[in-house]
């Protein structure tokens, strides 16, 4: 199994997917109901709603109660240092300017303009003799 897509369900279908498609550099077609944004081998996808709900009987939550549970897209970048000006560019709302980690990433974490949490990260050559990991971690 290999995951091909992440999605975000959103009533602003156009406006997260024109801000996805610029962070990544790619043009897209943008509808108000659905758009995929290429990102690699992967794809970030974002849809109303109305296309994710569930019947009453399947995963239904008590009146009033929202999801708590938060997602973070990682996007890996050859330079985070060289990617902060542009993204800085866009006002984003920063969580965590751009940072080395303590195995080694260098990283920045923002906010989308759905307030999504997204994570820019290149991975680290090495430290202190010891070669990049090979797991796919960024952040």
């Amino acid at each position: 199994m290999e995951l091909v897509q992440s999605r975000i369900v959103t009533d602003d279908v156009e406006g997260l997917a024109a801000f996805y498609a610029r962070l990544v550099g790619t043009p897209v077609a943008l509808n108000e109901y659905y758009v995929e944004v290429p990102a690699g081998r992967t794809s970030v996808g974002f849809s109303k709603c109305r296309f994710t709900e569930y019947g009453e009987d399947q995963a239904a939550r008590p009146e009033g109660q929202q999801p708590r549970d938060e997602i973070i897209l990682d996007f890996m970048a050859g330079d985070v240092d060289a990617e902060y000006e542009r993204i800085a560019a866009l006002g984003v709302a920063w969580v965590m300017l751009p940072t080395t980690q303590p195995w080694g990433n260098r990283s920045m974490i923002f906010r989308d303009p759905g307030r999504n949490l997204v994570c820019v990260f290149s991975r680290s050559k090495g430290v202190h003799g010891v070669p990049p990991r090979r797991v796919a971690s960024g952040c």
